[in-house]
């Protein structure tokens, strides 16, 4: 079944000390067009989620967002600066001698006074982070999907009635097409009539009358369009019910459609045959309309 190049799907985790949170939406498009918002120091899993997602979306203009919160302290390492401890103990020390004071120096002294211990944040492995951001972004990209492939069962439903309707429009003029010889033949004898009088009728040569109204039926003669025209129709059946993408080959038949149509109306040369046209170009074009927004 055909899908939509619209979509929208989003998933939210808070795993091994962060929230990830990851958002997928697109647009129609006539290629793959990729854009991403991820965090600055994060910026390595742009090209990294191109790829992945292009896996599941062929066509569209997808728009990606990423969010990485961190939990608080998680993402440091408290650090003992072994140096400046010592020298506060050895300066705290030598005024204890110096001043002839008593020695009670303990850890939780040290552990007050400035820059004796340091916050480092923590190097993150990219391939760890890189894991869990496809883990979120693939559960969002399933739910993408899934609103593309709802959007495309309607677009399936809506294109099948158009295409029932073109075909039995075609029926119909199949139908009427002989009488336009007909009616040709009729005005023309009419004409003749009235040009020179019933009474010089018989002089006519009436074969070259026939001949007259045989060139002008093959003139608007319609049975290939109309017969390439159902072709189309049947190829265009079986390519919405395809889970491929299948929009650029929809794009081409419906071309193809509109150009067998327009040759029946400039044949036609009947004026309810023109009408039936008229019709069929406004179901072509609410069908073309469709498929600039199938994958």
């Amino acid at each position: 079944m055909v899908k939509s190049m619209t979509g929208f799907g989003r998933e939210h985790i808070v795993a091994n000390g962060r929230e990830i949170i990851v958002e997928i939406r697109s647009v129609n498009h006539r290629y793959y067009e990729f854009n991403s918002r991820t965090p600055r120091a994060y910026g390595y899993l742009d090209e990294k989620l191109k790829t992945f997602l292009k896996s599941g979306i062929s066509r569209g203009k997808v728009e990606v967002s990423v969010s990485i919160y961190n939990q608080e302290g998680t993402d440091a390492e408290i650090e003992l600066n072994k140096p400046v401890a010592k020298g506060y103990l050895d300066a705290l020390r030598n005024a204890a001698d110096e001043l002839d004071l008593d020695d009670d120096l303990v850890l939780s002294n040290i552990i007050r006074l400035p820059d004796v211990f340091t916050v480092v944040k923590k190097t993150e492995d990219e391939e760890v982070i890189w894991n869990e951001v496809k883990a979120v972004a693939q559960t969002a990209l399933d739910r993408f999907v899934e609103m593309r492939t709802v959007e495309g069962v309607k677009m399936y439903e809506d294109i099948s009635g158009r295409l029932d309707y073109i075909e039995e429009t075609v029926g119909r003029i199949e139908a009427h097409q002989p009488s336009v010889a007909q009616s040709y033949s009729d005005k023309l004898y009419a004409k003749i009539m009235e040009t020179l009088g019933s009474a010089e009728l018989d002089g006519i040569d009436k074969q070259r009358v026939l001949t007259e109204v045989a060139i002008f039926a093959d003139k608007v003669a319609i049975d290939e369009e109309t017969v390439r025209l159902r072709s189309h129709i049947s190829q265009f059946r079986e390519l919405i019910k395809s889970d491929e993408p299948v929009g650029r080959k929809l794009d081409f038949l419906v071309q193809e459609v509109n150009r067998e149509v327009n040759t029946i109306g400039s044949k036609a040369n009947d004026l309810t045959i023109t009408k039936m046209v008229v019709d069929l170009k406004a179901e072509i074009e609410k069908i073309r309309e469709q498929i600039q927004n199938i994958e």
